[in-house]
């Protein structure tokens, strides 16, 4: 998936937008670093696709509302042994 860096940022945005993936999931899935998933969605997506960018800011921004309580319960099933 590194050829056409336009066509992996679309990618993974429709991947992201589709499954309210986070950015974690979404680097794990294409076989990238969380850098550049944030990279091609944050700025590289904003100049190709400005509709899908701003769909895709919506679910980083809900992702980034919810990161504390995911931590929460991490830690939680961490210390009860689930």
């Amino acid at each position: 998936m590194k050829g056409n860096i336009e066509e992996r940022a679309c990618n993974v945005a429709v991947y992201i937008i589709e499954n309210k993936a986070t950015v974690r999931a979404a680097a794990k899935k294409f076989g990238i670093s969380k850098s550049t998933v944030h990279k091609d969605l944050s700025e590289r997506l904003q100049q190709y696709n400005r509709g899908l960018y701003l769909g895709v800011k919506d679910v980083l921004e809900e992702n980034k509302a919810e990161r504390h309580l995911r931590g929460g319960l991490a830690t939680r099933r961490k210390y009860k042994g689930v």
